[in-house]
């Protein structure tokens, strides 16, 4: 295991709770558009795709039934619970990483259907990436419900 690779998805889940602070529950279903995610299927989308890419790297693969994925964010309704499913989804995500050989996490990814054959560490890069752009989101609805975010990286 390294260090370096469980920093990362500290520091990403860092960044994305530092975002989200400025968030109450009463703001869990906040959408700037019917058709968009609410501040709580933000989180939850966010917490399901970390969930969606260990999966794919070191577990049963790539569940590529996507429209369920974004139904399932979406019928969540409460921060709180949705801060749950993102700290689970990480301490998950960060128990397999620590427990993983460097060999391993530089072994292919078993189904390359996604990713096309890279290693499994790459799907960290996956995750920091992805979570980065559900937190600019979230930044951008706390700026239309009056709120700012604090500076994630302080």
């Amino acid at each position: 295991m390294s260090n370096a690779h469980v920093f990362e998805l500290e520091s990403t889940r860092k960044f994305f709770l530092t975002t989200l602070s400025i968030f109450d529950e009463a703001d869990s279903v906040f959408a700037p558009h019917p058709d968009m995610y609410t501040v709580a299927g933000q989180v939850a989308h966010a917490a399901i795709t970390v969930d969606w890419f260990m999966a794919g790297a070191f577990g049963a693969g790539w569940d590529q039934h996507y429209d369920e994925h974004i139904a399932q964010a979406k019928t969540v309704t409460s921060l709180e619970t949705a801060r749950a499913m993102l700290t689970k989804a990480f301490d998950d995500a960060i128990a397999t990483v620590a427990a993983a050989s460097e060999a391993t996490m530089f072994e292919p990814i078993p189904n390359d259907v996604i990713m096309n054959g890279a290693p499994r560490v790459a799907v960290l890069s996956g995750i920091t990436d992805h979570t980065a752009h559900h937190r600019g989101s979230l930044a951008v609805y706390a700026r239309l419900l009056g709120k700012v975010a604090p500076m994630p990286y302080a």
